[in-house]
């Protein structure tokens, strides 16, 4: 059995399951999100690492160096959460931070290079969950579900 398939998450997809609910958009993105969490965590958990780190460490290699406020609004995680996810990246030497210059009370945050090797491997242990993840698709059918998905996460961001 993989990950995703844990015996304690309740299986709705069997035969059972009223067709109604087998039908519901919201109840199965519900339910592969819970299955894409438990299968993503565990194995980032698998190399001492969290989503969390994924991130930051990928918000800073591609947007630059930032302040936490800056870190939590390109990332989501939580102002609060960030001073813990960037002690954690901190203390493993994968993240640097100095003094702003413009601002003593703040720090940016830079990725380092040991932080840039640990992003590429963590880069290529999600391409491998996803692919166990999105097994059934091909790879056009995995584009197009990401374009449906990148869509409908656009438009209710806009409306929200």
């Amino acid at each position: 059995m993989t990950r995703a398939g844990a015996a304690d998450v309740p299986d709705d997809s069997a035969s059972e399951a009223p067709d109604r609910l087998r039908r519901q958009a919201s109840r199965l993105l519900s339910q592969l999100s819970t299955r894409s969490d438990r299968l993503i965590n565990e194995g980032l958990a698998d190399v001492d690492a969290r989503k969390w780190h994924y991130a930051v460490l990928a918000s800073l290699q591609d947007h630059g160096p930032g302040s936490q406020a800056t870190l939590s609004r390109r990332t989501g995680i939580y102002r609060s959460d960030m001073v813990g996810v960037l002690n954690e990246l901190a203390e493993r030497h994968l993240v640097e931070r100095a003094p702003d210059p413009d601002d003593q009370r703040r720090n940016i945050i830079t990725i380092s290079d040991r932080g840039r090797r640990h992003l590429r491997r963590l880069d290529k242990v999600l391409d491998d969950l996803h692919d166990e993840l999105l097994a059934p698709l091909s790879p056009a059918e995995r584009d197009q579900f990401v374009q449906l998905l990148t869509r409908l996460l656009d438009h209710h961001d806009r409306t929200s």
